[in-house]
């Protein structure tokens, strides 16, 4: 059983306080498995013939409504590829949809500001946290098209409290009713971005903030990169659900230098929920995301917890976090099934994060489990209520998380520096910790696991007790 190091010496412990090293670079190209050359969008626009929104009406006093403006210029681009660009200024529009051969180009000192009126958004058929439903199309919309690019320094703003502020208010009556599991897909939100059945997609350098709901969503797709994006949703409130970068349920995805700012996880990859994802069963596969940054959220980087379709291939490096509240994160629950496997993650490095490394399958059980309360009658439900309802056998249920490797990483001033919870019926198994730092109030647990190998684990737990080894085997420490 691994034991907490009780001292260290001070130049030591003065290295692991401090974040003015760099972060170890990503390994070498030679060292990485041969999907990785084909992540990422591989074509992208090549006409550069400009259409500027302002002569298809757009005006730029942040008061006009310039949805049809915008598409007008966007359709004119499409009919023989082109650029859209606009004069500096702040633009509200409603959603808007990029096709085929178009660029968006968002110049520094050029601002789309989102309606904040839900009727600007028409709804259509999309997945929302792992289930299928119809829901408000995004601001920006990347929907069935082929090399399609976003580009520029300018910014998307999504204007997001009044969605937040409503969803706040819906979740207080849901709460007492029981219905906590049903709330997110309830209140309607707009997304900011949304990339879904596309392939050869570049989201390129804008910022994003105040999402109504998540800012990035890249779903069904394949071939697309996101990089350079900054995203700042906790501007004038923290909105709920603003993840930053989530991954769905799509593949050959490359994620890099982006930074991230919001109210949950900030780089997330999810495949569907309960039993509506197992029908689905799309698996996400095939990422990288690496020269990152997150700052406040939710989790770094995180697995789940829609897992349902499974998550398999990953590199996730060269990541940084501040305040995070947790680092490397790993989630399910026993209704969502699926498999979390071949997963690396490596040259990492955090301070303040309340937990570095957490693994649970059973995560936050008020959301993650559907009872109907009494006094509803099930066939008159609406239809992503019935989904959620829908009955998943234990078998189909269990999820597994195996052969994760985590290397490389470096912590300070954490909470607790490993949660790790596998279930009796699904433990997780052939995990590798390698070269890892932590200094921590206390070291905290693993449980269920099997086939670990743990080589440099060095952890200073403030209240000098070791971790706590339960229920497991073949432990190599």
């Amino acid at each position: 059983m691994l034991k907490p190091i009780l001292s260290l010496l001070l130049p030591l412990l003065a290295w692991m306080s401090s974040f003015t090293e760099p972060v170890p670079q990503p390994s070498t190209a030679a060292a990485d498995p041969a999907w990785v050359k084909q992540v990422g969008a591989k074509t992208t626009p090549s006409s550069k013939t400009i259409f500027a929104a302002g002569k298809y009406g757009a005006v730029a006093d942040g008061k006009t409504l310039n949805t049809q403006a915008i598409q007008k210029a966007i359709d004119a681009a499409a009919k023989k590829g082109g650029i859209v660009t606009f004069a500096p200024g702040e633009y509200l529009t409603g959603s808007i949809f990029l096709k085929k051969g178009v660029t968006l180009q968002l110049d520094k000192g050029v601002t789309l500001l989102g309606s904040q009126d839900l009727k600007d958004y028409p709804e259509l058929p999309s997945r929302v946290a792992g289930v299928e439903m119809v829901w408000p199309a995004g601001l920006i919309n990347i929907l069935d098209q082929d090399n399609v690019a976003i580009t520029g320094q300018g910014t998307v703003d999504g204007q997001g409290k009044p969605f937040w502020d409503n969803y706040w208010s819906m979740r207080k009556d849901y709460d007492a009713k029981g219905l906590r599991w049903i709330i997110d897909y309830d209140a309607k939100r707009p997304r900011t971005l949304i990339v879904a059945n596309s392939s050869n997609v570049s989201l390129k350098g804008i910022t994003l903030q105040r999402a109504g709901f998540w800012t990035v969503h890249i779903l069904y797709s394949k071939n697309v990169t996101a990089d350079g994006l900054i995203v700042r949703n906790n501007v004038g409130g923290h909105g709920p659900s603003t993840d930053g970068i989530d991954i769905d349920s799509s593949s050959y995805v490359l994620v890099q230098n982006c930074d991230i700012d919001c109210n949950d996880d900030n780089f997330c990859l999810k495949a569907g929920r309960d039993s509506d994802g197992l029908r689905v069963n799309r698996p996400t596969e095939y990422v990288i995301i690496q020269n990152c940054v997150a700052g406040a959220g939710g989790g770094l980087f995180t697995c789940g917890s829609e897992t349902s379709g499974g998550i398999r291939h990953i590199i996730a490096r060269g990541l940084k976090a501040k305040g995070t509240k947790c680092g490397i994160r790993l989630k399910s629950a026993t209704n969502r099934g699926g498999i979390v496997e071949d997963i690396l993650v490596e040259d990492i490095e955090m301070e303040a994060v309340r937990v570095p490394i957490i693994m649970t399958m059973n995560w936050n059980p008020t959301y993650s489990y559907s009872a109907l309360p009494a006094g509803y009658t099930e066939n008159t439900l609406p239809e992503h209520w019935k989904k959620m309802l829908a009955t998943v056998s234990p078998e189909q249920g269990t999820p597994h998380f195996r052969n994760v490797t985590i290397r490389n990483l470096r912590a300070t001033a954490a909470d607790e520096a490993i949660s790790a919870e596998g279930l009796p019926t699904s433990v997780l198994e052939n995990f590798t910790l390698e070269n890892i730092m932590i200094t921590s109030a206390k070291a905290g647990k693993i449980d269920h696991a099997k086939g670990w190998s743990v080589k440099g684990l060095t952890i200073t737990a403030q209240n000098q007790e070791p971790i706590a080894v339960q229920n497991s085997a073949s432990m190599n420490f």
